[in-house]
């Protein structure tokens, strides 16, 4: 299907809580539009945005899939994200390069955890988006309640566009309020809700001017592009009602991108993948210019040219040969060996910012089946830490140990799967433990003088201090470039965050201001790599000298259970260490939300399942590091010597530095 003669164009990605039916609605896209000639279905493993081994036996997606189609000659490229919270670092990468978003809200469920998470990442990053309750026809559907959860947790700009007609089972399509059977009265929220956003308008309404049909959907359409108001519609996927007018949302409501294709290239890599036949694929989405089959491009994050081979149209686990990628499109470029995923390629003014969701929380250990492994372990899971970043693979070659970090127990599931089909390899992983991280307790300083064993001279003076909470590192210098060269002073700011990710404890050091206040070279004794080993003696001097705190994650929770089970769960709250808002009663059941340490919580959503007999939920999202306790104890196994070990430290970076 050639995509470069159709105009407009739409780059929408499909986000939503797990089970609210993301990839149904995606494959009954696909088939109204004419792009499939079947129907893809989820439980039986024929979708064709799930198409790893995985996704098709556990009925989830786990990995963000792209696909296109035609409607109304509108060319769409379609993003399928996953919807579980293990897999966020998908739908934070493909975030980035949308112009539009459907945000798809279960009628049963309501808004839940991830939904808050996905809205609150869209509307940072402005996206426009429109609203869809799937599942109207399930038992316990409430469309009622599921407006009144949007507006509470979500936005009260968010406005029904139809009204569905009938209940639960009865539900059998829904009434387009723009459509000129419907009575005037009908449209009154509608109109109230557009006005509050444009003040002319409002005026306008206030004053009883009677204002067409016409001016009030064009309202609509610049409200809802501009992502100001979103408008809602309602269906139930599975039995394909809804869709058509969905489609037509898309289109409606939903801004094309902006881009000149005779511009210089602008583009980004988002998402990377390994196709058997054409190896390495980088997903990027191109914001200005063309790329063609063959062409030389420049990696502006990495500062080197790349040779593109070939670009390809990709669905799902199928791929085509487009021989171009012009501005506002998005496609699969093979070749270049070294692009990482958010490699800005060209010009980067163009390229928008994103949106910081998924943290890892957990660390795992892999064990491999035999010796013979271990060396195609370290290769396969290097590779699929360049796919997924935020595995960030630790192999720490002297103990012969691979750590990884991962969002949690899917996720593991997923990566012995894919080490096991691709690879061929049987990688087992131990009991995920909990990621902390280490502060400082108070103002210091830290000091160096690296001057033995001969040739050597580097002599360096740190202050370090307690930043603000979620600062991470602030690094500065303030000596003069005579006694410490600028490009030594480089040096040093290149290995102080290195320094600091194993503190007194072995956890990464956060929120802190560290200053170069002295530093000093030698004319003669200086060696150019004297910094690299002198930084991390002079923080780890200055980390024990202002000794560090313990942080660890917190979760924020909202739990649903029935109404008799509720004093029991603010029990276990309590002896968790988490605290609790007032609860809210709903019916026969109550809400609970509040905070609590990862570490005392893990294996509760199995109680809580156990204690209600499977009619409780909880669900979480990321919180941020909090202080521990006093008597909450976390140490790590250093990776390496330790730098306050000073005369081992420096034989054994020697040693790897000229090895």
């Amino acid at each position: 299907m050639s995509s470069l003669t159709i105009h407009p164009r739409r780059n929408i990605g499909i986000f939503a809580h797990v089970d609210a039916g993301k990839t149904t609605t995606t494959e009954h896209i696909l088939y109204e539009s004419g792009r499939t000639r079947s129907l893809g279905s989820v439980d039986s493993g024929t979708a064709v945005t799930d198409w790893l081994d995985i996704e098709k036996e556990r009925g989830i997606s786990v990995r963000a899939a792209t696909t296109s189609l035609v409607w109304k000659d509108t060319y769409i490229n379609l993003v399928d994200t996953p919807g579980h919270v293990d897999f966020l670092s998908e739908v934070e990468r493909s975030m980035r390069v949308m112009d539009g978003a459907v945000l798809i809200v279960s009628a049963a469920e309501g808004v839940q955890a991830q939904t808050e998470l996905i809205w609150s990442a869209l509307r940072k990053l402005r996206i426009p988006t429109v609203i869809y309750v799937n599942k109207m026809d399930r038992i316990g559907a409430d469309p009622d309640q599921v407006l009144s959860d949007i507006h509470r947790y979500l936005s009260p700009s968010v406005t029904p566009v139809q009204r569905p007609v009938g209940r639960e089972q009865e539900y059998s399509e829904s009434v387009d309020l723009w459509s000129e059977l419907v009575n005037e009265e009908d449209r009154h929220t509608v109109y109230e809700s557009l006005a509050e956003q444009d003040e002319a308008l409002l005026e306008r309404y206030l004053e009883g001017e009677t204002l067409l049909l016409p001016e009030w959907r064009q309202a609509a359409t610049q409200a809802a592009q501009r992502g100001a108001w979103f408008p809602l519609l309602y269906g139930a996927s599975s039995r394909g009602i809804g869709i058509h007018q969905l489609m037509d949302a898309l289109i409606d409501y939903l801004p094309g991108p902006s881009g000149d294709p005779e511009a210089p290239v602008s583009g980004i890599v988002f998402k990377i993948e390994r196709d058997k036949t054409m190896g390495r694929m980088a997903f990027v989405r191109l914001y200005q210019g063309a790329i063609r089959n063959r062409d030389n491009l420049f990696n502006h994050s990495q500062q080197i040219e790349e040779k593109v081979t070939q670009i390809r149209k990709v669905d799902g686990g199928r791929s085509e040969d487009a021989g171009l990628l012009q501005a506002g499109d998005i496609a699969a470029v093979c070749g270049m060996p070294n692009v990482r995923i958010g490699d800005v390629l060209g010009d980067p003014s163009g390229i928008p910012e994103e949106a910081r969701l998924a943290v890892p929380l957990l660390t795992v250990q892999a064990h491999w089946a035999n010796e013979a492994d271990y060396p195609r372990t370290v290769q396969a899971l290097q590779e699929l830490s360049d796919e997924d970043p935020l595995l960030d693979v630790q192999w720490m070659q002297d103990e012969r140990e691979l750590h990884v970090k991962v969002m949690g127990p899917i996720q593991l599931e997923m990566l012995t799967s894919t080490l096991l089909s691709r690879y061929g390899l049987v990688v087992s992983f131990d009991q995920p433990s909990v990621i902390y991280r280490e502060t400082p307790r108070q103002a210091g300083e830290g000091y160096i003088a690296y001057t033995m064993p001969k040739p050597c001279w580097a002599i360096l003076r740190f202050a370090i201090e307690p930043g603000a909470k979620g600062s991470g590192l602030q690094y500065s210098a303030q000596v003069r470039s005579e006694d410490l060269l600028p490009q030594y002073q480089n040096e040093v700011a290149r290995r102080v965050p290195e320094a600091l990710q194993q503190g007194l404890y072995g956890w990464e050091v956060v929120d802190l201001k560290v200053t170069l206040i002295e530093g000093e070279h030698h004319v003669w004794h200086t060696h150019p790599l004297d910094f690299a080993v002198a930084t991390p003696m002079g923080i780890m001097n200055g980390l024990a000298s202002v000794g560090t705190s313990l942080l660890e994650p917190i979760l924020q929770y909202r739990i649903t259970v029935p109404e008799e089970n509720g004093g029991r769960v603010m029990n276990d709250i309590v002896q968790m260490r988490g605290s609790f808002d007032a609860p809210e009663l709903q019916g026969d059941r109550v809400i609970l939300q509040g905070r609590v340490p990862l570490a005392t919580s893990m294996e509760y959503p199995v109680t809580l399942r156990s204690l209600t007999k499977g009619r409780g939920t909880m669900a979480t999202f990321f919180a941020g590091y909090e202080p521990c306790p006093e008597d909450v104890h976390a140490e790590r196994t250093r990776r390496g010597v330790n730098p306050l070990d000073q005369s081992k430290y420096i034989l054994s970076v020697r040693k790897a530095l000229q090895g």
